[in-house]
């Protein structure tokens, strides 16, 4: 990271000079959390900087509690009492990554020294409308949700230049009856929990699409290689579906999808709102636990799964979140409506005209 540092400033610092020796000055910087010394540059070239937040608002207010004024206890007036089980996890005493709260802490600091701090959230006024005006230091400006644009508005045809046998699959399945499951793109679930969720599908008899990605560390054993213990690949098909990864937004875009098992990773989180889709929460790491509060307690879109000592979600609770999420109770109409009224919403400020599209046009045209 150091490196990155030290060969990025400088390469940023050319790209500002040459562009405005050209006669085509930059306005302003966008960087993102872990590119933090850019705005250093930028401030040294005496260029506007904004910081583009790619969590929500809610955690990066429960960070800001947490270095100035709460210390180890974080509360928020609009939100119930959070348990040490909702919060980000790097704030965490049991942390296993304290270089990773301390880079939150710098990014804090860099905030704080500039004199009117602008930062770009990805999510949307409607859905945070408390949080992001909670922190009057802070100019935050909602522009999500940030998935594309032939999702939410349909004007703009999606290219998907994969494989589309999971397509089929999908097109294939009644309507809201297939629950899809995956942990995102770094997410590695020990075996026992691979094992469980397997035998959570099975006794559930809902169809699946489980994505199950191919280890790129050739030392550790494969996920699907997790799953032969417990069941034969060839029973877990003849039920659903296993693929090393699909096209995200264009399953959870379509109608035979009820529900979605995962970690709560935010850019899989706002997928699932704008697309309608209910949840079975199963958060690991990070912001994932305060997303997954926000999911059942706030946003009311889906359900929490609980683990054990050893921090193992049974087979027997995932049967059970996913009854309440898939199974013809109020529990299922609750969450559906739900999920409908958030995507609409987010549709509709993401849309022309919309809040987030009213407030990335107007932040382009303050600093153009």
């Amino acid at each position: 990271m150091s490196e990155i540092k030290r060969r990025g400033s400088q390469t940023v610092t050319d790209l500002i000079l040459a562009s405005k020796k050209e006669g085509h000055p930059f306005t302003c910087l966008v960087y993102t959390r872990l590119l933090r010394w850019a705005a250093v540059v930028a401030h040294r070239r005496n260029l506007p900087s904004a910081l583009l937040w790619i969590q929500p608002a809610m955690v990066f207010d429960a960070y800001y509690c947490y270095f100035y004024g709460y210390g180890d206890m974080i509360k928020l007036p609009w939100l119930p009492s959070l348990r040490s089980c909702d919060l980000p996890s790097f704030s965490l005493p049991s942390d296993k990554y304290p270089h990773a709260l301390e880079s939150f802490q710098e990014q804090m600091e860099v905030l704080h020294e500039e004199s009117n701090p602008k930062i770009l959230i990805n999510t949307f006024d409607a859905l945070e409308s408390e949080a992001l005006i909670a922190i009057d230091k802070f100019n935050m400006i909602a522009v999500g949700p940030l998935i594309p644009s032939a999702f939410l508005d349909g004007k703009d045809p999606y290219l998907f230049r994969g494989s589309n046998d999971y397509i089929e699959w999908l097109n294939s399945k009644p309507k809201s009856s297939v629950v899809y499951v995956s942990f995102g793109s770094l997410i590695v679930l020990e075996k026992q929990q691979m094992e469980e969720i397997a035998r959570g599908l099975l006794a559930s008899a809902h169809p699946f699409l489980w994505v199950i990605r191919e280890n790129q560390n050739e030392e550790e054993d494969k996920e699907e290689d997790k799953l032969m213990n417990c069941r034969s690949r060839e029973e877990l098909e003849q039920q659903g579906m296993i693929v090393p990864w699909c096209s995200q937004v264009e399953v959870l875009s379509n109608p035979a999808i009820g529900c979605f098992v995962m970690h709560c990773g935010w850019n899989s989180t706002l997928e699932s709102l704008a697309c309608g889709v209910p949840v079975v929460a199963f958060p690991q790491w990070t912001d994932q636990a305060t997303n997954a509060k926000l999911i059942e307690n706030i946003w009311k879109t889906g359900v929490r799964v609980s683990k054990n000592e050893e921090g193992i979600a049974k087979s027997g609770e995932i049967k059970r979140c996913l009854e309440l999420v898939m199974g013809e109770g109020a529990k299922r109409e609750e969450l559906t409506e739900n999920a409908k009224k958030w995507r609409d919403l987010a549709r509709e400020a993401a849309n022309e005209g919309g809040s987030s599209d009213t407030n990335l046009k107007a932040f382009v045209n303050l600093e153009a």
